[in-house]
């Protein structure tokens, strides 16, 4: 059995009727250098009320796919990070 990993993130657009785009940064280490680097990854979200706006912090988790990019469902919304 898989277990779900929820991710928090940080709404870049919500211009789709239904759908978030959320930013996710996580941190590599380099292989050469030992250094962490930032990333980010773009992740779309369905969102069922238009809830959300651009700026909020959202927790995201996996579920069945919903569309061709869509395969993300927003759990509520995060307080307190940045």
């Amino acid at each position: 059995m898989v277990a779900k990993i929820s991710k928090v993130g940080i709404v870049v657009s919500d211009k789709c009727d239904k759908t978030l785009v959320v930013s996710v940064k996580h941190r590599v280490k380099n292989k050469l250098y030992k250094k962490f680097v930032t990333k980010y990854t773009k992740i779309m979200v369905h969102d069922q009320d238009n809830k959300y706006k651009v700026g909020n912090t959202v927790k995201i988790t996996p579920c069945r796919p919903l569309s061709k990019c869509k395969r993300w469902r927003v759990v509520g919304a995060v307080q307190g990070i940045k």
